[in-house]
């Protein structure tokens, strides 16, 4: 990825190289690891990568191109390094890459062949699988405005710009009840509308599941017990008392921009878009056919 330095290619050059690759994973919770495939640990960039974990990886398809890079790791799963609880709770989705080749006798001497993410992360049989993804994968994803009557920001976005921790729109306690990290109960969580938290957040503060969120998919409030029930469980250890937050949920329609967060004036959709309905629409003899106003 990176150029090769003066030093590092005249080590190459000597066609008798002391060179081992070496490995940092970065997590978005900002806890990282270090491998090499190298017989001793290594230590630069802050980093301390670590020998005879493991891992290995295929060789590296690179372009000179916009086409994206990609490349495969295998490694072990133990409770030293990558764990698979820690995989199954999605804490490796997206985490950083970089990889080098580096000479052993000095660390100083190394070239940045890789920098990019995880992309799909398998295990089994004691062992994980992980697809490498460079940094030009991110020209794969759609950018520009999107001409649909739905508002197409995410609430506390940049352009919807809502403060969701206002008072109203936030609620923070321990877990009462959980069934199968999907289900969660309350019987005293007053104060808020039914589905109020609908199409929102949930997010785990404390705990051995800390960092780990699901979007809520139904928020019911009967006969005096709030249910909360993700779309998906949450994938880690939780116990009563392992404080969460919610986050009020939006459904993206211009009533409620309007009157659940007075935030009309950065509603990012097209209201009145024709439908397809009007698009039918053909001339008549009675009655008006302006196309006048929608609402």
């Amino acid at each position: 990825m990176a150029g090769q330095s003066e030093e590092f290619l005249a080590h190459a050059a000597t066609g008798l190289t002391t060179l081992c690759r070496a490995w940092a994973i970065t997590r978005a919770d900002g806890v990282s690891f270090g491998f090499t495939d190298h017989d001793r640990p290594l230590s630069f960039e802050g980093v301390t990568f670590k020998a005879e974990t493991g891992l290995t990886a295929s060789a590296l398809a690179q372009s000179t191109g916009l086409s994206v890079d990609n490349t495969e790791a295998l490694g072990a799963l133990t409770d030293a390094a990558v764990r698979e609880d820690d995989i199954e709770a999605g804490r490796f989705d997206g985490a950083e890459v970089r990889a080098w080749l580096v000479n052993w006798a000095d660390p100083d001497t190394r070239w940045l062949q890789f920098r990019g993410t995880i992309g799909e992360l398998r295990r089994a049989g004691g062992a994980f699988h992980a697809e490498l993804r460079g940094l030009t994968e991110a020209l794969n994803r759609p950018l520009g405005r999107i001409y649909q009557k739905p508002c197409t920001a995410v609430l506390g976005d940049g352009n919807c710009t809502f403060d969701v921790t206002q008072p109203g729109y936030q609620f923070e306690g321990p877990i009462v009840r959980v069934t199968d990290g999907r289900v969660f109960e309350w019987d005293d969580l007053n104060g808020f509308e039914p589905a109020w938290f609908q199409r929102g957040r949930l997010d785990i503060v404390d705990g051995l599941s800390a960092g780990l969120w699901g979007m809520i998919k139904r928020d019911v409030f009967e006969a005096g017990v709030r249910r909360i029930e993700l779309w998906e469980p949450i994938r880690g250890a939780l116990g009563a008392g392992d404080a969460l937050r919610l986050t009020a949920g939006c459904d993206k329609r211009f009533d409620t921009c309007r009157l659940k967060f007075n935030n009309l004036l950065n509603f990012q959709g097209f209201p009145d878009l024709p439908g397809d309905d009007w698009v039918m629409a053909y001339p008549s003899n009675g009655g008006t056919n302006s196309g006048g106003s929608l609402r």
